[in-house]
Protein backbone atom coordinates (compact mmCIF):
# COMPACT_ATOMS: atom_id res chain seq x y z
CA UNK A 1 0.00 0.00 0.00
CA UNK A 2 2.89 2.48 0.81
CA UNK A 3 4.48 1.77 -2.35
CA UNK A 4 1.47 2.14 -4.44
CA UNK A 5 1.02 5.77 -2.54
CA UNK A 6 4.19 6.54 -3.31
CA UNK A 7 3.65 6.22 -7.38
CA UNK A 8 0.52 7.76 -6.95
CA UNK A 9 2.11 10.89 -5.67
CA UNK A 10 5.03 10.70 -8.09
CA UNK A 11 2.48 10.64 -11.21
CA UNK A 12 0.47 13.22 -9.47
CA UNK A 13 4.10 14.86 -9.11
CA UNK A 14 4.70 14.47 -12.74
CA UNK A 15 1.50 15.91 -13.57
CA UNK A 16 2.04 19.30 -11.74
CA UNK A 17 5.53 19.50 -13.56
CA UNK A 18 4.36 18.99 -17.22
CA UNK A 19 1.78 21.96 -16.08
CA UNK A 20 4.38 24.18 -14.77
CA UNK A 21 6.54 23.96 -17.79
CA UNK A 22 3.60 24.25 -20.21
CA UNK A 23 2.72 27.48 -18.42
CA UNK A 24 6.47 28.62 -18.91
CA UNK A 25 6.68 27.82 -22.10
CA UNK A 26 3.56 30.23 -22.78
CA UNK A 27 4.31 33.13 -21.24
CA UNK A 28 6.63 34.69 -23.77
CA UNK A 29 2.91 35.18 -25.24
CA UNK A 30 1.95 36.95 -21.87
CA UNK A 31 5.15 39.21 -22.20
CA UNK A 32 4.60 40.63 -25.36
CA UNK A 33 1.96 42.73 -24.52
CA UNK A 34 3.89 44.49 -22.10
CA UNK A 35 6.73 45.38 -23.80
CA UNK A 36 6.01 48.85 -23.50
CA UNK A 37 7.19 48.56 -19.35
CA UNK A 38 10.79 48.12 -18.60
CA UNK A 39 12.38 44.75 -17.78
CA UNK A 40 13.08 46.15 -14.05
CA UNK A 41 9.59 47.01 -13.29
CA UNK A 42 8.42 44.14 -14.54
CA UNK A 43 10.63 42.30 -12.55
CA UNK A 44 9.48 44.27 -9.29
CA UNK A 45 5.71 43.86 -10.43
CA UNK A 46 6.21 39.97 -10.49
CA UNK A 47 7.26 39.86 -6.91
CA UNK A 48 5.24 42.24 -5.39
CA UNK A 49 2.24 40.88 -6.95
CA UNK A 50 2.85 37.41 -6.46
CA UNK A 51 3.25 37.79 -2.70
CA UNK A 52 -0.17 39.37 -2.46
CA UNK A 53 -1.82 36.84 -4.79
CA UNK A 54 0.10 34.25 -2.46
CA UNK A 55 -1.08 36.11 0.74
CA UNK A 56 -4.27 35.83 -0.70
CA UNK A 57 -4.19 31.60 -1.02
CA UNK A 58 -2.57 31.53 2.23
CA UNK A 59 -6.20 33.38 3.99
CA UNK A 60 -8.40 31.52 1.65
CA UNK A 61 -7.11 27.68 2.75
CA UNK A 62 -6.37 28.84 5.94
CA UNK A 63 -2.67 28.16 5.99
CA UNK A 64 -1.20 31.24 7.85
CA UNK A 65 -0.22 28.78 11.29
CA UNK A 66 1.66 26.66 8.99
CA UNK A 67 3.43 29.69 6.95
CA UNK A 68 4.36 31.19 10.36
CA UNK A 69 6.03 27.98 11.95
CA UNK A 70 8.01 27.42 9.07
CA UNK A 71 9.19 30.92 8.99
CA UNK A 72 10.31 30.05 12.33
CA UNK A 73 12.03 27.33 11.72
CA UNK A 74 15.61 28.12 10.80
CA UNK A 75 16.50 25.11 8.59
CA UNK A 76 13.28 25.99 6.33
CA UNK A 77 13.46 29.08 6.28
CA UNK A 78 17.00 29.53 5.36
CA UNK A 79 16.11 27.15 2.28
CA UNK A 80 13.63 29.14 1.17
CA UNK A 81 15.23 32.62 1.18
CA UNK A 82 17.84 30.85 -0.75
CA UNK A 83 15.22 29.95 -3.15
CA UNK A 84 13.79 33.35 -3.35
CA UNK A 85 17.52 34.66 -4.25
CA UNK A 86 17.80 32.35 -7.01
CA UNK A 87 14.58 32.43 -8.74
CA UNK A 88 14.57 36.35 -8.59
CA UNK A 89 18.23 36.22 -9.93
CA UNK A 90 17.09 33.86 -12.91
CA UNK A 91 14.18 36.24 -13.73
CA UNK A 92 16.45 39.18 -13.53
CA UNK A 93 19.22 37.74 -15.99
CA UNK A 94 16.59 36.46 -18.04
CA UNK A 95 14.86 39.98 -18.59
CA UNK A 96 18.19 41.37 -18.68
CA UNK A 97 19.45 39.37 -21.66
CA UNK A 98 16.75 39.26 -23.60
CA UNK A 99 16.54 43.23 -23.29
CA UNK A 100 19.98 43.44 -24.26
CA UNK A 101 20.24 41.47 -27.42
CA UNK A 102 21.06 38.08 -26.06
CA UNK A 103 17.72 36.06 -26.85
CA UNK A 104 19.46 33.17 -28.39
CA UNK A 105 21.73 32.98 -25.39
CA UNK A 106 19.09 33.20 -22.80
CA UNK A 107 16.96 30.27 -24.57
CA UNK A 108 20.12 28.11 -24.48
CA UNK A 109 20.35 28.65 -21.05
CA UNK A 110 17.16 27.15 -20.94
CA UNK A 111 18.07 23.95 -22.85
CA UNK A 112 21.38 23.32 -20.71
CA UNK A 113 19.62 23.71 -17.25
CA UNK A 114 17.69 19.97 -17.41
CA UNK A 115 21.30 19.02 -17.77
CA UNK A 116 22.14 20.82 -14.79
CA UNK A 117 19.39 19.11 -13.36
CA UNK A 118 19.89 16.13 -13.58
CA UNK A 119 23.43 16.04 -12.56
CA UNK A 120 22.95 17.61 -9.41
CA UNK A 121 20.16 14.92 -8.88
CA UNK A 122 22.97 12.42 -9.46
CA UNK A 123 25.77 13.92 -7.98
CA UNK A 124 23.60 15.77 -4.72
CA UNK A 125 20.64 13.36 -4.29
CA UNK A 126 22.49 10.43 -5.07
CA UNK A 127 19.99 9.59 -7.39
CA UNK A 128 20.54 6.56 -9.89
CA UNK A 129 19.97 6.42 -13.50
CA UNK A 130 19.97 3.17 -15.46
CA UNK A 131 22.85 2.81 -18.52
CA UNK A 132 19.86 3.74 -20.87
CA UNK A 133 19.54 6.92 -19.27
CA UNK A 134 23.06 7.90 -18.72
CA UNK A 135 22.93 7.63 -22.77
CA UNK A 136 20.32 10.04 -22.57
CA UNK A 137 22.04 12.54 -20.70
CA UNK A 138 24.79 12.19 -23.62
CA UNK A 139 22.78 12.48 -26.06
CA UNK A 140 21.30 15.77 -25.13
CA UNK A 141 24.51 17.00 -24.21
CA UNK A 142 25.60 16.42 -27.55
CA UNK A 143 22.88 18.55 -28.75
CA UNK A 144 23.52 21.34 -26.19
CA UNK A 145 26.87 21.52 -27.12
CA UNK A 146 26.21 22.09 -30.91
CA UNK A 147 23.95 24.89 -29.80
CA UNK A 148 27.04 26.06 -27.97
CA UNK A 149 29.33 25.84 -31.10
CA UNK A 150 27.12 27.66 -33.18
CA UNK A 151 26.47 30.34 -30.42
CA UNK A 152 30.61 31.03 -31.30
CA UNK A 153 31.86 31.94 -27.71
CA UNK A 154 30.87 30.61 -24.28
CA UNK A 155 27.37 31.47 -23.56
CA UNK A 156 27.56 33.37 -19.97
CA UNK A 157 24.07 34.02 -19.72
CA UNK A 158 22.83 30.64 -20.50
CA UNK A 159 25.05 29.59 -18.11
CA UNK A 160 23.97 32.18 -15.28
CA UNK A 161 20.45 31.08 -15.88
CA UNK A 162 21.24 27.37 -16.30
CA UNK A 163 22.73 27.41 -12.99
CA UNK A 164 20.03 29.57 -10.83
CA UNK A 165 17.09 27.52 -11.78
CA UNK A 166 19.40 24.18 -11.26
CA UNK A 167 20.02 25.07 -8.07
CA UNK A 168 16.73 26.29 -7.44
CA UNK A 169 15.11 23.32 -8.24
CA UNK A 170 17.85 21.48 -5.72
CA UNK A 171 16.56 23.68 -2.63
CA UNK A 172 13.10 22.97 -3.51
CA UNK A 173 13.83 19.52 -3.02
CA UNK A 174 16.07 20.00 0.17
CA UNK A 175 13.33 22.19 1.76
CA UNK A 176 10.41 19.31 1.79
CA UNK A 177 8.01 22.03 2.68
CA UNK A 178 4.57 22.30 1.76
CA UNK A 179 3.92 23.94 -1.68
CA UNK A 180 2.15 26.81 -1.19
CA UNK A 181 3.80 27.63 2.27
CA UNK A 182 7.28 27.26 0.63
CA UNK A 183 6.21 29.45 -2.10
CA UNK A 184 4.69 32.29 0.22
CA UNK A 185 7.98 32.77 2.01
CA UNK A 186 10.06 32.62 -0.88
CA UNK A 187 7.85 35.50 -2.44
CA UNK A 188 7.67 37.65 1.28
CA UNK A 189 11.49 37.93 1.39
CA UNK A 190 11.65 39.77 -1.63
CA UNK A 191 8.40 41.64 -1.71
CA UNK A 192 9.62 44.61 0.60
CA UNK A 193 12.91 44.71 -2.07
CA UNK A 194 10.21 44.85 -5.08
CA UNK A 195 7.57 47.15 -3.19
CA UNK A 196 10.66 49.61 -2.98
CA UNK A 197 11.27 50.06 -6.11
CA UNK A 198 8.32 50.51 -7.45
CA UNK A 199 7.60 53.32 -4.69
CA UNK A 200 10.79 54.46 -5.82
CA UNK A 201 10.41 54.53 -9.56
CA UNK A 202 6.52 56.39 -8.89
CA UNK A 203 8.18 59.08 -6.45
CA UNK A 204 10.50 59.11 -9.17
CA UNK A 205 8.35 60.14 -11.63
CA UNK A 206 9.25 57.28 -13.68
CA UNK A 207 6.38 54.92 -12.95
CA UNK A 208 4.34 52.72 -15.25
CA UNK A 209 1.41 53.20 -12.78
CA UNK A 210 -1.10 55.63 -14.26
CA UNK A 211 0.77 55.98 -17.38
CA UNK A 212 0.26 52.78 -18.96
CA UNK A 213 -3.67 51.36 -20.33
CA UNK A 214 -6.14 49.86 -17.22
CA UNK A 215 -5.45 46.61 -19.89
CA UNK A 216 -2.25 47.25 -19.35
CA UNK A 217 -1.96 47.55 -16.03
CA UNK A 218 -4.56 44.26 -15.43
CA UNK A 219 -1.86 42.44 -17.41
CA UNK A 220 0.95 43.89 -15.08
CA UNK A 221 -1.10 43.06 -11.85
CA UNK A 222 -1.96 39.85 -13.24
CA UNK A 223 2.29 38.79 -13.24
CA UNK A 224 1.63 37.50 -9.95
CA UNK A 225 -0.80 35.20 -11.11
CA UNK A 226 0.84 33.79 -13.81
CA UNK A 227 3.79 33.65 -12.01
CA UNK A 228 3.19 32.31 -8.41
CA UNK A 229 0.63 29.48 -10.34
CA UNK A 230 3.50 28.02 -12.36
CA UNK A 231 5.89 27.64 -9.38
CA UNK A 232 3.39 26.77 -7.07
CA UNK A 233 2.64 23.33 -9.80
CA UNK A 234 6.74 23.32 -10.07
CA UNK A 235 6.80 23.01 -5.79
CA UNK A 236 4.26 20.27 -5.98
CA UNK A 237 6.14 18.40 -8.80
CA UNK A 238 9.31 18.91 -7.01
CA UNK A 239 8.54 17.17 -3.72
CA UNK A 240 7.76 14.15 -5.17
CA UNK A 241 9.66 13.61 -8.78
CA UNK A 242 12.91 12.65 -8.82
CA UNK A 243 15.80 15.58 -9.65
CA UNK A 244 16.84 13.86 -12.58
CA UNK A 245 13.05 13.17 -13.65
CA UNK A 246 12.22 16.71 -13.75
CA UNK A 247 15.61 17.95 -15.91
CA UNK A 248 13.72 16.31 -18.62
CA UNK A 249 10.71 17.67 -18.11
CA UNK A 250 11.85 21.06 -17.78
CA UNK A 251 12.55 21.03 -21.55
CA UNK A 252 8.97 20.98 -22.31
CA UNK A 253 9.31 24.80 -22.30
CA UNK A 254 12.00 25.80 -23.97
CA UNK A 255 10.33 24.36 -26.73
CA UNK A 256 7.38 25.37 -26.69
CA UNK A 257 8.52 29.15 -26.66
CA UNK A 258 11.05 27.76 -29.89
CA UNK A 259 7.88 26.89 -31.75
CA UNK A 260 6.34 30.13 -30.68
CA UNK A 261 9.42 31.82 -31.69
CA UNK A 262 9.40 30.42 -35.38
CA UNK A 263 5.43 29.93 -36.16
CA UNK A 264 4.26 33.47 -33.78
CA UNK A 265 7.37 35.25 -33.72
CA UNK A 266 9.06 34.40 -37.14
CA UNK A 267 12.28 33.59 -35.23
CA UNK A 268 14.68 32.55 -37.98
CA UNK A 269 15.49 28.56 -37.06
CA UNK A 270 18.66 27.12 -38.81
CA UNK A 271 19.40 23.58 -39.84
CA UNK A 272 22.11 24.11 -36.56
CA UNK A 273 18.64 24.43 -34.72
CA UNK A 274 17.35 21.35 -36.24
CA UNK A 275 20.09 18.60 -35.28
CA UNK A 276 20.62 20.31 -32.00
CA UNK A 277 16.86 19.73 -31.39
CA UNK A 278 16.70 16.34 -32.93
CA UNK A 279 19.44 14.64 -30.79
CA UNK A 280 17.84 16.51 -27.37
CA UNK A 281 14.14 14.67 -28.95
CA UNK A 282 16.00 11.65 -29.01
CA UNK A 283 17.36 11.68 -25.60
CA UNK A 284 13.98 12.69 -24.34
CA UNK A 285 12.44 9.94 -26.29
CA UNK A 286 15.16 7.43 -25.04
CA UNK A 287 14.72 8.50 -21.85
CA UNK A 288 10.99 7.82 -21.53
CA UNK A 289 11.16 4.61 -22.68
CA UNK A 290 13.93 3.71 -20.16
CA UNK A 291 11.82 4.97 -17.28
CA UNK A 292 8.69 2.98 -18.63
CA UNK A 293 11.02 -0.18 -18.41
CA UNK A 294 12.19 0.59 -15.03
CA UNK A 295 8.73 0.79 -14.03
CA UNK A 296 7.88 -2.43 -15.62
CA UNK A 297 11.03 -4.27 -13.47
CA UNK A 298 9.36 -2.94 -10.35
CA UNK A 299 6.07 -4.41 -10.95
CA UNK A 300 6.85 -7.54 -12.67
CA UNK A 301 10.59 -8.50 -11.26
CA UNK A 302 12.29 -8.01 -14.84
CA UNK A 303 12.00 -5.51 -17.56
CA UNK A 304 9.42 -6.77 -20.16
CA UNK A 305 11.39 -6.93 -24.25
Amino acid sequence: MKHEGEEKAKAAGVGYSIIAYIAWGLLPLYWKYLDKVSAFEILAHRIFWSFLFVAFLLMLYRRWEPFKKALLNRKIALAAFLSSVLISANWFIYIWGVNNGHVIEASLGYYINPLLSVALGVVVLKERLSRWQTMALMIASIGVIILTVQYGKIPWISFALAITFGFYGLAKKKAQTEALVGLALETVFMAPLALGYIVFTEASGVGVIGLVSLPEMALLIGTGVVTALPLLWFAKGARSVPLSTMGFIQYMAPTISLILGIFVFKEVFTSTHMISFAFIWCALLLYSLSYTSIAHTSRYGKARP
